[in-house]
């Protein structure tokens, strides 16, 4: 019988997230697995306090001291558990990093979530915003998770159309919010290659490396993690959170007016309108690389606010304000931290 899991007390959570924010949580414990969790939930601290599940810290702003508990997912796993001629299901824990899935399912010569390398996070965090990046989604290969409620300590199923997915959002960050643990999520992969490199920077990025005719899975993830490098500064060496803001979505008619105003303004069209880059926003809002003693906006990414080293949460999130105030003023477009502010 494995031991009950600990519950520590006033525990710094600057190792676990990436901004590098010195706050602590009254309580701290992990689990990994599900007899665990649900251990973890019966002890009447836990029953009692407000409940945060940290994966890997990679999505969050903590503007103060956390005083309820944090719930570590380190539940593990990666394996094929079904195949056909077409494709195959690979189920992975909650507590897996994304990447080692990606790298994972490259392993297995399955393709499906190459052009979502380097993501940071676990796999859990994954379908709850449904993470995106260069022509791809999580949706796009999501099959179902499993979930434990915390009200009642049961598992569910959730099937793909029962988790809502939107861009950056789901059920678990709307109706269903701090209701539900995901312990474990299941994709179907291909097993026959379908490169997708709609946009500019992989084909690029793909010529520089000297690939001709069609790439590989493997030469896909290779351009995605090339680029994110380039663009995105490594939490290790400088706090962050990656992308701050969502990509706003704005109706073909304000998108026009708005062109007529600003010729170079880029623009995506999407069903019901066009997503216009935030960091295009941003950088003529003349925010790119502006420094406010110890945070700022990242001097080669506008969509990255960063801790450049003792930062407090609270100041990034005012500067995050007032980028999104400066934006609605210029351009009448109203942005979203997709960074989940506590």
């Amino acid at each position: 019988m494995n031991p009950a899991p600990t519950l520590e007390s006033n525990v710094s959570l600057r190792p676990y997230n990436t901004f590098g924010l010195e706050v602590t949580a009254r309580w701290f414990a992990r689990f990994a697995s599900v007899d665990e969790l649900r251990a973890l939930l019966a002890l009447p601290e836990v029953q009692a306090a407000e409940k945060l599940i940290l994966g890997g810290g990679s999505n969050l702003l903590f503007t103060r001291n956390f005083e309820g508990v944090v719930l570590k997912n380190e539940i593990r796993g990666l394996e094929v558990v079904d195949q056909d001629d077409e494709t195959a299901l690979v189920r992975s824990g909650a507590g897996e990093s994304w990447h080692a899935l990606v790298q994972y399912a490259l392993g297995q010569e399955l393709s499906g979530i190459e052009n979502l390398s380097l993501i940071p996070g676990t796999v859990g965090a994954a379908p709850l915003q449904n993470i995106g990046a260069y022509g791809a989604e999580l949706k796009d290969t999501f099959e179902q998770l499993e979930a434990l409620e915390l009200a009642t300590g049961r598992l569910r199923t959730f099937l793909g159309a029962e988790c809502g997915f939107g861009y950056r959002e789901s059920v678990f960050k709307g109706p269903l919010k701090n209701q539900f643990i995901v312990t474990s999520v299941l994709l179907r992969l291909h097993r026959q290659a379908r490169p997708n490199v709609r946009y500019g920077d992989i084909q690029t990025t793909l010529q520089d490396m000297g690939i001709e005719g069609e790439p590989t899975p493997l030469h896909i993830s290779e351009a995605v993690s090339s680029i994110r490098r380039s663009k995105l500064p490594d939490p290790a060496q400088i706090g962050n959170a990656g992308s701050f803001f969502k990509n706003p979505e704005v109706s073909q008619a304000k998108f026009d007016e708005l062109k007529s105003q600003f010729e170079g303004l880029p623009g995506y069209p999407v069903p019901g309108g066009v997503k216009v880059p935030a960091a295009w926003l941003i950088e003529q809002c003349g925010w790119k690389g502006q420094r406010r003693g110890p945070h700022g906006v990242h001097d080669r990414q506008a969509l990255v606010l960063v801790n450049h080293g003792g930062a407090q949460g609270q100041d990034i999130r005012d500067l995050a304000y007032e980028i999104i105030a400066s934006v609605r003023e210029k351009f009448g477009i109203e942005l979203h931290p997709e960074v989940n502010i506590m």
